[in-house]
């Protein structure tokens, strides 16, 4: 047995990257070979400069070549064109780079016409940009965010491994809407079994009868699923794709994100799910992006160094602020009296019993508490089916993690797992809980019932709020919102 599990373990490795050549400390004595793109040239008297990246790292390598050997190829080393060089790797004799890349030969893989290459060196708007979005990962800011969504996923990963969390996956396909808010897709098969297939014939299909027998929709949530988990599991948590027929034309919107969701069992107080959260979101902050990445988002992210400031007093040791939905109500209906009528202050009153808006939430976060905050507590009226009910019977034991520059990034609650108070809860809204949408669901209450709780991050929120990047339509490689869906 330990001599299969020694056999299986491969040496063989694929050629270290650019990034991985730069931080290995390689001896200059060692040829070093490399393939990437080219993202400027820059041709001398002498020596042509050609700065090569192939994505693993912000800046890049600057690769010298002798205009003797830059002539041989004079038409294909235009931007854009992907190329593999071979030389040794030298102490840089210019500014702004340690090393670079003394060429002895290179060969164009693949040429790229500099005139009608869409991604040109001057500044690109994000509208023609998304109208790009097959190359827009070669912008320096674009291909920053997309190896910060790789950090701080590995930093997730490591966080929920310390805590001994199992990963799982959960469908993408469901039968119910797990918030309530009917802003699903349905999906239907997109023709009828073919005809000369009478095996997968069922006596009962027709053109107009569904899949699955019962209409199907994408997932919204993952959480009533981890919560099957869990009740066997313990700790569980997904990182997966949801999707949501949302038609709001806004900067924090799209129909189809990534959500991180966790749930565990014999948890009693929120508190104990917003410490998990806090913990968890701190060590994203402090390790989840680089020296090197905070730079290059720098270049093309306004006011980033405010931003940054925000972030590392968010990432100290300082508890977060937690507030109840009273007492943020409070506070924003004592600022709106203070202003007074004639005052551009809120566009929506707020009042109690009604939904927080996201110039309340940007307010309580920005102004009042000038961090991230913990609003808990909010009327049941508000909240979907499943989350506790408190002693006085309004309210819910739920919290919404508000946090500067994005509002909402978290939210979370205990789960009912008292059968008769979530049914009770289910029947006052129109649920039917004898059917077999949510048989199931309250049969985990039915059989060895434990408290839970758990929560749902937005992750494009989430690399919003640490790479300053305000839409979150350029926080995800291919964005799809209402009436817009490329590639």
């Amino acid at each position: 047995m330990l001599f299969r599990r020694l056999a299986s373990t491969s040496a063989w490795t694929l050629p270290p990257t650019i990034r991985q050549i730069l931080s290995s400390g390689h001896d200059s004595a060692n040829k070093v070979q490399l393939c990437g793109w080219i993202k400027s040239v820059r041709r001398q008297k002498n020596v042509t400069f050609a700065v090569i990246s192939d994505g693993s790292c912000p800046t890049g390598l600057q690769a010298v070549l002798s205009n003797t050997l830059s002539s041989q190829l004079k038409l294909g080393l235009t931007n854009g064109a992907s190329v593999r060089v071979s030389g040794s790797l030298v102490n840089s004799r210019g500014t702004g780079q340690a090393k670079e890349l003394q060429v002895d030969s290179i060969d164009v893989l693949g040429e790229c016409n500099p005139e009608t290459y869409p991604i040109q060196k001057q500044t690109l708007s994000v509208d023609y940009l998304r109208d790009h979005a097959h190359l827009r990962a070669r912008t320096d800011t674009n291909a920053s965010i997309l190896r910060l969504r790789d950090s701080l996923t590995k930093v997730m990963q490591r966080f929920y491994e310390r805590h001994d969390f199992c990963y799982v996956h959960t469908p993408i396909l469901t039968s119910s809407d797990c918030e309530g808010a009917g802003e699903t897709f349905r999906v239907t098969a997109s023709s009828a079994v073919p005809s000369h297939v009478p095996d997968l014939l069922d006596p009962s299909d027709s053109p107009s009868s569904e899949f699955f027998s019962k209409p199907a929709y994408l997932t919204v949530s993952s959480q009533l699923h981890l919560e099957a988990l869990a009740s066997s599991l313990s700790r569980v948590y997904t990182l997966s794709p949801c999707f949501r027929a949302e038609r709001s034309q806004t900067s924090r919107h799209l129909a189809e994100f990534w959500m991180l969701e966790a749930e565990w069992t014999w948890t009693r107080e929120v508190n104990d799910v917003c410490q998990l959260v806090e913990a968890c979101l701190k060590d994203a902050l402090v390790l989840g992006i680089g020296e090197e990445e905070r730079r290059a988002l720098a270049k093309g992210v306004p006011d980033y160094d405010q931003r940054l400031r925000c972030l590392e007093d968010a990432a100290s040791s300082k508890p977060w602020v937690r507030l109840t939905y009273t007492e943020a109500i409070l506070e924003l209906e004592k600022y709106a009296a203070a202003a007074g009528p004639k005052a551009s202050t809120f566009q929506f009153k707020p009042q109690w019993g009604c939904a927080l808006q996201s110039e309340h939430e940007r307010w309580l976060s920005e102004v009042l508490v000038k961090g991230p905050v913990f609003v808990t507590d909010y009327p049941s009226s508000l909240k979907p089916f499943y989350m506790r009910t408190n002693d006085d019977g309004k309210s819910v034991a739920c919290f919404d993690l508000l946090v500067p520059y994005v509002g909402e990034l978290v939210g979370g609650s205990l789960r009912e797992e008292r059968l008769d108070v979530l049914c009770s809860r289910m029947s006052a809204l129109g649920m039917d809980t004898e059917g077999e949408e949510y048989k199931w669901y309250l049969d985990l209450r039915r059989f060895g019932s434990a408290p839970h709780g758990g929560f749902g991050l937005g992750f494009e929120r989430l690399i919003s709020w640490v790479s300053g990047v305000e839409n979150v339509r350029e926080c995800i490689a291919m964005p799809r919102w209402a009436r817009r869906m490329l590639l």
